[in-house]
């Protein structure tokens, strides 16, 4: 027989006097128009739950420059780590890689480097003739390479946005919007190494000949915005400048994407304000996280007479300071029956929001519970006697 059970401030009961935007965007209204004013386009969005704080023209179709590479890195990552590749792994940089031009790391022809020191390169000084090498190390050429990022882009419902190289150097039939290139943001930074090379400010490049490159981030305001730890910039004439930011506060991430603006000065000052607007308007709160315990149920035919049920994973509540909601958790767990293995899902627990359901969250058993054997039987039978 199914339990629903609403828990006990014992046991997991939040409640919580904040506001959840629960259509998932905030309105116009509360938000100054002012924001990025020069810029073409600007969307700001809390990482977790996709709730949009602010846009601007999100799907105008436009040149972003070099934030194509967050494409190029995002499917590069996903191969490397879908195909076990070794970030050891040496790539030869072809004559077509070592002949990019704009920002590079200057390869050497013919000359062979680690993988993650490529991609490294990639993040923090944009070099196009990384992107290059390894575009052609995962797919045999830029070409097909360029195919896996639409065909992802599609994938990903990514449906303002077409790529016709990795670099983002001026091509025509390249363009993208600033909602899209959220999404590809996104992915990239489901990958945890990415931050471990964007909080990279400068550092030098060694080439096999003993030769250095001094890189610097493109990025300024990983060094000199408070929580910005990665991004990636981008300039053309035809782009203008454009970058894409994270920032986190607290348990708060932002995703912030500003193309067009009119110079770098300008396009940081206005992706500044926003984050300085969305971390003084807005948290994350966390309803449950995962491990947190449910309860203890009953288990039928169990060595042990009782399972405690965890929860799955965390669930996080996105909220504007200042007003107020209620966040209850109400487990539904099943009449549990031996064996039952560490992990299993044993049931949900439904996140609710001023009475309404907001998500669920897997119930899983915390450890085994065997089933009883014939001498347990007998045991429980003599010693009820």
């Amino acid at each position: 027989m199914n339990k629903k059970i609403t828990i006990g401030i014992a046991v997991l009961m939040t409640a919580l006097m904040v506001f959840l935007p629960l259509a998932h965007s905030a309105s116009h209204a509360e938000t100054p128009a002012a924001f990025a004013a020069t810029s073409k386009a600007a969307v700001m969005l809390d990482s977790k739950t996709g709730t949009v704080v602010f846009e601007k023209n999100v799907k105008e179709h436009l040149q972003i420059a070099s934030m194509v590479k967050i494409m190029t890195l995002s499917i590069a990552f996903d191969e490397i780590e879908k195909r076990g590749i070794a970030l050891e792994t040496l790539v030869t940089a072809s004559d077509n890689a070592a002949s990019m031009g704009g920002s590079q790391a200057f390869l050497d022809a013919n000359a062979q480097y680690r993988l993650d020191e490529l991609l490294k390169s990639i993040i923090v000084a944009s070099a196009n003739d990384s992107c290059v090498a390894v575009a052609e190390y995962l797919c045999g050429s830029v070409d097909e390479f360029v195919s896996v990022m639409n065909a992802r882009a599609a994938e990903w419902g990514m449906n303002d946005t077409r790529f016709v190289n990795c670099t983002g150097l001026p091509k025509d039939g390249q363009y993208s919007c600033a909602s899209d290139v959220a999404v590809m943001f996104g992915k990239l930074i489901g990958h945890e190494r990415f931050f471990e090379y964007a909080k990279e400010w400068t550092y030098d490049f060694a080439h096999p000949d003993g030769r250095v490159t001094r890189l610097t981030n493109t990025n300024k305001l990983v060094r000199f915005y408070d929580g910005c730890d990665g991004g990636k910039t981008g300039y053309t004439d035809a782009a203008r400048s454009c970058v894409t930011v994270t920032a986190k506060r607290g348990d708060t991430r932002f995703v912030c994407v500003v193309i067009g603006a009119e110079n770098s000065k300008t396009r940081n000052k206005e992706v500044s304000e926003l984050l300085n607007y969305g971390f003084a308007n807005y948290k994350t709160v966390y309803a449950v996280r995962g491990g947190d315990v449910i309860g203890e149920f009953d288990v039928h035919n169990g060595k042990t007479e009782k399972a405690t049920v965890v929860a799955e994973k965390d669930c996080s509540v996105f909220v504007k300071s200042g007003d107020k909601c209620e966040i209850t958790l109400e487990p539904e767990i099943g009449g549990l029956c031996a064996p039952i293995a560490a992990g299993d899902v044993v049931g949900k627990i439904n996140v609710c929001v001023n009475g309404e359901k907001y998500c669920e969250v897997g119930a899983v058993s915390q450890s085994d519970c065997a089933k009883k054997g014939y001498l347990d039987i007998v045991d429980d039978f003599i010693s009820k006697w």
